[in-house]
């Protein structure tokens, strides 16, 4: 057996491994890379960390840093309640408000099961207290959490297009998040019009006591849950069931008025850091890790308490599922794996045919593991045959990326389990199949339709 196929299918066994029980996909691939990179490559120490991305390590902890002091200080939670007093008691605009929010988070740097974790308890509650399909409203922030997930200073796009960028393709930072916030939009209107959102259209507005109160019970607390952030696939008795948590001495409750937290000091240092952040980097070009890094530390100083609860809170799960995984995918390129294996897909002789292999290899594997993970896997090994400009890159890239991603909503993957647990007085087996069906809807309908329109036209 040659050593590339070889570190193929280890690759393939951490997959597995990761799916089947629970264990960090980053741990299994740093393990993997040591395993492979010493007994098959021949290759030292440096050999194996030459594919650690340290790049990307910045941008995952400063982000998620950052973020983690906003939920800490309770600024997410201003700016969940702030959303919901927009629809000034329009149920038919409660589910695109969750979408919108879940897509604002993930835009300005939350990774996508923490902004899900934030939303989906508070959007749940709303679809139980004013009767909305769980299954419309759970999957609305799930596509929501997407739809933002790639733009330019996002965890997802940070990291797609910092392997564009060192794989040396041509690439469109405005092109992939647009293609990912357009088909996520699609996704979301058909789903509206499917699960009920005409008739709660024709319910007009509900009574101002209920509006913006998430809380069923009056107490002002809400349910929250909180994710593993680990990438790997979660089944449905797995997880994190809802808790309640205890109101800050700084919000208001309760009165006709419903729940309202006020702005603090800390609170608006905090909106104005990120604000801060989508300038810098988009504004100046400036490093959206290093940039992070730095208004977490000025936030860390002036709140040292919100500092040291942040800390725990980085999502440190997924910082090692990707540097495992890239470090991984480094020693392929290391071996030669990468360019045997694109040799071999480009050898099918119809470039269009590997290209949708590729996008439902993307999809199949994405609802069961990491987005991520796959989309640093399969993008290095779409390389060789890109290069013979038959097909795009960037619409490549975008219809990998779009496929490997609406597929969370599978209730294996974190996202999907994420609502699953987060959903209130439901039949959770119920739920769980009506998630089921339409995560196997989506894998066997999207890759095609992204392969149609994005990769047939040649983009890129």
């Amino acid at each position: 057996m040659s050593p590339e196929l070889i570190s193929i299918l280890v690759l393939v066994v951490v997959f597995v491994i990761a799916t089947t029980r629970s264990v960090n996909m980053g741990a299994l691939a740093f393990a993997a890379a040591f395993g492979v990179g010493t007994l098959v490559a021949d290759l030292d120490a440096d050999g194996i960390f030459a594919g650690f991305p340290g790049d990307l390590f910045v941008v995952l902890v400063g982000v998620t840093y950052l973020f983690a002091i906003a939920r800490s200080n309770g600024t997410t939670d201003w700016l969940v309640h702030a959303a919901v007093r927009l629809v000034r008691g329009r149920v038919a605009l409660i589910p695109w408000v969750m979408f919108a929010l879940t897509g604002a988070l993930t835009a300005i740097g939350a990774v996508s099961p923490a902004a899900v974790a934030i939303v989906a308890p508070i959007a749940l509650s709303f679809a139980t207290r004013y009767s909305i399909s769980p299954l419309l409203m759970g999957t609305m922030v799930v596509h929501g959490a997407q739809a933002g997930g790639f733009s330019p200073i996002s965890i997802y796009g940070s990291i797609v297009n910092g392997i564009v960028e060192r794989e040396q393709l041509p690439g469109s930072e405005i092109g992939l998040f647009l293609a990912s916030l357009v088909a996520n939009l699609l996704i979301a209107a058909v789903l509206f019009a499917v699960l009920g959102g005409r008739k709660l259209w024709a319910r007009g507005a509900v009574t101002p006591e209920d509006g913006g109160a998430p809380g069923k019970d009056g107490t002002g607390t809400t349910g929250t849950t909180t994710g593993t952030g680990s990438g790997t696939g979660t089944s449905a008795g797995t997880g994190t069931a809802p808790t309640a948590v205890a109101v800050r001495p700084d919000q208001e409750t309760g009165g006709t008025e419903g729940t309202g937290i006020r702005l603090t000091p800390a609170r608006v240092a905090t909106l104005a850091a990120l604000v801060a952040l989508v300038v810098a980097v988009l504004g100046f070009d400036l490093d959206a890790g290093l940039t992070a890094v730095t208004l977490a530390v000025v936030l860390s100083t002036a709140w040292p308490d919100d500092s040291r609860r942040a800390v725990g809170e980085i999502a440190w799960s997924t910082v090692l599922l990707i540097c495992g995984v890239l470090t991984y995918v480094g020693v392929l390129e290391e071996m030669g794996t990468i360019t045997w294996a694109g040799e071999g897909v480009g050898g099918i002789g119809v470039p269009l045919l590997a290209a949708v292999l590729l996008c439902y290899i993307g999809a199949i594997v994405s609802a069961f593991a990491s987005s991520v993970g796959i989309m640093g896997a399969l993008i290095p090994l779409a390389v060789p045959f890109l290069a013979q400009g038959e097909i795009g890159a960037v619409g490549m890239v975008a219809a990998l990326a779009v496929s490997a991603t609406v597929v969370d909503v599978s209730p294996f993957s974190t996202n999907g389990a994420l609502v699953l647990a987060a959903a209130p007085d439901v039949d959770r087996d119920r739920f769980f199949r009506q998630l089921m069906v339409y995560g196997g809807i989506v894998v066997a309908a999207v890759p095609a339709l992204a392969w149609l329109v994005l990769v047939v036209p040649g983009f890129g």
